[in-house]
């Protein structure tokens, strides 16, 4: 189990601490080239350790970023980027790419208005290859402006299906889509809840209910699939207004409809109030399963107390699951990264080494977050991956000479279309081979998801797939 702190600072914006912690994190090391691993890349995490390869010293390899640096979504997306600089550094430590360094160069995205600007930018000064940024709007905008600036882009945390559900060729994702955090919603209850609640597939009722947005409509969508095909009734499928939610009519619909259990996809602040009004109305189901954004937030658990006990959250991993999950080389790159992330900033949380049944304490009265762990993880392991997969791929078939900015974008796309890595092989345990399917174009068919649940207050442990999990289901029927 990990114990998750309910105020952390990288989650309050309003913090003073917290907007201190993320500024030194994003105005450092924006652009320019990682330094040598005496010294560390330039802002980005200290000195980094190599794991025997020589320092990279050939003309640097660009590679422009794209993240809301600015604004309410920065704290979370902060720990997105400064995972992928920590790759930056561990990449480059080791010698970089073929010898080329990795200069990463950041601007800040906080409006989706202004990617074709930016995009465009980015072209004209000769990078080929961006990567980005976090929110599910941002990265579809971000990745249709990309396509048509003639760049290719590589997404490291966005979830929402259409990203990789235009057709777009240069377009790619490691990480989780809707699709696989519903399916898993689906999945897990069909598979580990209707028993538990004494009900077989075909009687388990189930109700959906999302926002109104791409991100929650595509885990929805999914959801609704995967109960249909394995035969679970859906009782009800509700779609709330994100700015203007009606809590009470949709609790009154729930109600009607007694479901056995609920698949909630929300934001943040709505899912909390989701669960308030649950409570409110004293709607009582079997169990509530949340998607990435709400229930997998340390501030559900901690504003809701002991009422988060027994929820469970379809997830992208975070950080303290099962070193079994990974291979060899993929537990030694995890552990670099964890060694590299405990000194980003002493108001930063940490993320666990293997083996270690509580997260360290970072600061005197601090312990780490779960989105923290889980956006900087997914930062990192999708920077790892194209990195260390792909653009050697493209460098070695003579895509970098000295004196360019790198592998143009039709030759990274190539090298990362012949790319086939099992599940585990990722830091997060997730695999690589990317979809061929026009309805599914660059989307990583190995991505990882999981299931979580609160255990107690503000504690939480994995509990499926068993190749993750830290602990057994618990709190089924949900208690209150």
């Amino acid at each position: 189990m990990k114990d998750i702190d309910q105020r952390h600072a990288i989650l309050r914006v309003a913090n003073p601490i917290a907007c201190a912690v993320v500024a030194a994190m994003l105005l450092v090391g924006c652009s320019g080239l990682a330094a040598p691993a005496s010294t560390g890349s330039v802002g980005s995490t200290g000195p980094i350790a190599s794991a025997g390869g020589s320092i990279a010293s050939g003309a640097p390899i660009r590679i422009g970023a794209v993240f809301p640096t600015s604004g309410n979504a920065a704290p979370l997306s902060g720990a997105e980027l400064a995972g992928l600089r920590i790759a930056v550094d561990l990449v480059n430590a080791d010698g970089g790419v073929g010898g080329h360094p990795i200069a990463l160069e950041v601007r800040d995205l906080e409006s989706s208005s202004d990617a074709d600007a930016v995009m465009a930018a980015f072209k004209e000064s000769g990078i080929q290859l961006v990567v980005g940024s976090y929110s599910s709007d941002l990265s579809i905008a971000a990745s249709a402006a990309a396509d048509r600036a003639g760049l290719l882009y590589w997404e490291s945390g966005a979830v929402a299906d259409r990203l990789t559900g235009r057709g777009l060729p240069m377009v790619f994702r490691v990480g989780a889509s809707g699709t696989n955090l519903g399916s898993n919603s689906a999945t897990f209850a069909a598979t580990q809840l209707a028993q538990r609640l004494g009900k077989t597939t075909a009687t388990l009722r189930v109700a959906i209910v999302a926002a109104d947005d791409d991100y929650a409509r595509s885990v929805a969508d999914a959801a609704a699939a995967a109960a249909a095909s394995q035969g679970m009734p859906i009782v009800v499928r509700l779609t709330y207004n994100l700015s203007v939610p009606s809590w009470p009519a949709v609790m009154s619909q729930l109600a009607a409809a007694h479901p056995d259990v609920i698949i909630l996809a929300s934001h943040i602040p709505d899912g909390v109030a989701f669960r308030q009004a649950m409570l409110a109305a004293g709607l009582k189901v079997g169990a509530l399963i949340g998607s990435t954004m709400a229930e997998c937030d340390p501030d559900f658990a901690g504003d809701l107390g002991a009422a988060a006990i027994g929820i469970f959250a379809s997830d992208r991993p975070t950080a303290g699951f099962r070193p079994e999950a990974l291979d060899g080389a993929a537990r030694t790159a995890y552990d670099r990264f964890a060694a590299a992330w405990a000194t980003v900033s002493p108001s930063v949380a940490m993320a666990a080494p293997y083996g270690t049944p509580e997260y360290p304490l970072t600061g005197p009265s601090e312990q780490p977050t779960a989105e923290a762990s889980e956006e900087a993880l997914a930062g990192f392991s999708a920077g790892w991956a194209l990195f260390r997969d792909v653009l050697p791929v493209a460098v070695n078939a003579g895509g970098t000479a000295t004196g360019t900015d790198g592998p143009d974008a039709t030759s990274i796309a190539a090298a990362a279309r012949t790319v086939d890595l099992p599940v585990g092989s990722l830091p997060n345990g997730a695999g690589l081979r990317f979809s061929a399917d026009p309805a599914t174009l660059g989307q990583n068919d190995r991505a990882a998801a999981v299931i979580w649940q609160w255990q107690a207050v503000r504690t939480y442990a994995f509990v499926w797939p068993s190749s993750y999990a830290t602990g057994q289901i618990a709190f089924v029927p949900l208690p209150r």
